[in-house]
């Protein structure tokens, strides 16, 4: 694992290069960002040859006299490094441009140094091989994340969301480190191998915290709350991180204990697929319904997760079912869309990083008409939301077309496993049509049409290395989709990690399915490049004249007479409102000459509500009891230590 290595000393040191040139902030970014992508590009050549190659490579350190630090890179974890190394590498040339203030040159550098960090850490989690490791390298990761969160920290939103944020990660890391003292008290190392050997009840506890542990990190509903305040918080090359790789660490997690509790009771499968239908169905609900673009991304993050949960449900159906079919394909699709997220959703967040940076807004209904001067971003963002929507031929259709596959295998079966196959297809039905609806909204009201404002008016999409990153996962999303054989065949070759066994299933089904795909995809472009070629043949030398759109007579119309993202959308938010209630605040109109009025409406995540209670709100009333401790007497904080030595003392 040398090479492994090599390339996250390279990350660190741009980072960390950053740190010392602070004071001049062009020598700064390219200190950061050239040693970053190359450790980034070292290390995805890496996990290419590892995953192509099969095998395991195993290193550890001492740590502290007393404890082994163990990594292992298996295929597995290969998948996962791929897919945080490409979209690091992204983001950080994404970032030489989108970061230009020159008077926030040391925050900037700071931002440089735990963005680094993140990206350490995120490898250093999917290759943990034993307790100490993962849970040091899962707080570093918890740790830098809460940093870039809050680098707007002058605003009491930002410092509100990085707070939400700190609260759930460590509510989360609680419920892991219980799930790994469960397993400790058994079988006395910390090690995963020994994992297997506990009882069916210890197991399925252990299943169940790490779940919720590592669920609230992927931000599976109700423990997503903190995801849509801090990812619109965070720069936008930081929220694509989050969201594309970052919570994929809880899905590693997941799959991980999974595989090392070697349980395969029905009752996993159940609450891995029921707690996907929910989050992607109620994640594009909420969707719907937001004003801010990056928020309503963010949402789109649960959505996601939610297939991704449901394709895994169904894979581990198919393992307690005997049917080995169905678990590679619902676990081969699940993996695949881990991918394929990670890259339209980048994607997205990168080109809204565009708009808000050229337009300095965020909320749909003040935008609009921006594809006649961003053409880039408009067209990349235009490939990203046909992707997330699961349209062919993208990469979305890919991994999703796959999970249904998986649930088709499922509906063959009698019982729960047959009911539960089939709310699975329905719940992936009624989430790409959502999806589908959220993103007509989104490109309807933001990129077409005319400017809302001032602010939508005069942009221009300047800045190379933004652009690059969003047209080169603009052209992943296409490739992924036309010619997903080597795509599909890494991912089923990752699931073999998990259970040997499943190495003697043919692999034909799965390329016979992937050609019949890119045959498909292929006739389809050709398609649309005949009917451009025959469009450019029959306008050749003919002269084109432009005029205004028939107003049906009416010739006075304006931009507020366009649709807004709270008009199209609220036929289908009224049928949710039970589970996404509708604040709404206006005037009323009357008399002769009514006065000027206004609408306000509002979406509420039942979570979120219920979720502050629960978890947030005692937290931050026992903190506030505690303050009390931290009075600054360095005294005291001496006897703190010594009062700590002694307490260890009796556990030696």
């Amino acid at each position: 694992m040398e090479l492994y290595f090599l390339s996250l000393t390279l990350i660190f040191s741009g980072g960390f290069l950053a740190l010392i040139l602070n004071r001049h902030f062009t020598a700064m970014k390219l200190a950061a960002v050239i040693p970053i992508s190359a450790g980034c590009l070292l290390g995805l050549a890496d996990a290419v040859v590892k995953l192509v190659h099969g095998g395991s490579d195993k290193t550890s350190f001492a740590y502290l006299n007393a404890f082994s630090l163990d990594f292992q890179m298996d295929a597995l974890s290969a998948f996962f490094l791929i897919t945080i190394f490409f979209i690091c590498l992204l983001a950080s040339i994404y970032s030489f441009h989108y970061i230009n203030k020159p008077e926030k040159t040391l925050k900037s550098s700071v931002s440089y140094l735990f963005f680094a960090m993140l990206i350490v850490a995120m490898a250093l989690v999917v290759t943990a091989n034993n307790m100490i490791a993962f849970l040091l390298s899962w707080e570093i990761m918890s740790i830098s994340s809460f940093f870039l969160v809050i680098y707007s920290y002058t605003s009491s939103e930002n410092r509100y969301a990085g707070r939400l944020y700190f609260i759930f990660s460590q509510v989360g890391a609680m419920f892991i480190f219980a799930a790994f003292g469960l397993v400790y008290q058994v079988t006395g190392n910390f090690g995963f191998t020994d994992a297997a050997t506990l009882s069916q009840g210890v197991k399925l506890l252990v299943f169940i915290f790490t779940f919720i542990g590592f669920g609230s990190k992927a931000g599976v509903f109700p423990l997503h709350v903190w995801l849509p305040h801090a990812h619109p918080a965070a720069p936008s090359h930081i929220s694509a991180v989050m969201s594309g790789v970052m919570i994929k660490t809880g899905i590693y997690g997941i799959l991980r204990m999974y595989a090392v509790l070697d349980l395969h009771t029905p009752i996993l499968g159940n609450i891995v697929l029921a707690a996907g239908m929910v989050s992607g169905i109620l994640g594009v609900v909420y969707a719907l319904g937001q004003h801010d673009l990056k928020r309503l991304l963010a949402y789109h993050s649960v959505e996601n997760i939610g297939i991704i949960l449901i394709g895994l449900g169904i894979g581990m159906m198919g393992v307690s079912s005997g049917k080995p079919v169905m678990a590679v394909m619902g676990f081969a699709g699940g993996l695949l869309h881990v991918m394929n997220h990670a890259i339209f959703k980048s994607l997205l967040f990168m080109g809204a990083g565009m708009v808000l940076q050229k337009t300095g807004t965020g909320t749909l209904d003040v935008l609009g008409g921006l594809l006649k001067k961003m053409k880039i971003t408009g067209a990349t963002f235009l490939i990203g939301s046909m992707a997330i929507s699961g349209l062919p031929p993208f990469n979305g259709f890919v991994s999703e077309f796959f999970i249904y596959l998986g649930a088709f295998k499922g509906v063959l079966l009698t019982g729960k496993p047959l009911v539960l196959s089939f709310l699975g297809i329905v719940s992936l039905a009624v989430i790409g049509g959502l999806a589908l609806a959220c993103f007509t909204k989104v490109l309807g009201v933001v990129f077409q049409g005319e400017p809302r404002s001032e602010a939508a008016k005069d942009v221009n999409e300047d800045g190379w290395s933004m652009l690059v990153p969003m047209v080169i996962l603009a052209a992943c999303c296409v490739i992924i989709g036309v010619y997903p054989k080597w795509f599909i065949l890494a991912a089923v070759k990752a699931i073999y990690s998990l259970n040997p066994g499943y190495g003697h299933i043919p692999l034909d089904g799965f390329i016979e399915i992937t050609g019949n795909i890119s045959r498909a995809a292929s006739l389809f472009f050709g398609v649309i490049l005949l009917v451009f070629a025959i469009r450019f043949l029959a306008y050749k030398n003919k002269p084109i004249t432009r005029r205004g759109t028939w107003g049906c007579g009416f010739t006075q119309p304006t931009a507020r007479m366009q649709y807004t993202g709270s008009s199209y959308a609220a036929s289908i938010l009224e049928f949710f409102r039970p589970v996404a209630p509708l604040e709404e605040h206006h005037t009323e109109i009357s008399g002769v000459f009514p006065k000027q009025t206004h609408y306000a409406g509002h979406v509420h995540d039942i979570a979120e509500r219920y979720m502050k209670r629960v978890t947030v709100y005692p937290v931050m009333t026992l903190f506030d009891k505690l303050r009390f401790i931290q009075h600054g007497d360095i005294h005291l904080y001496i006897g703190y230590i010594l009062l700590a030595i002694v307490v260890l003392l009796f556990f030696i």
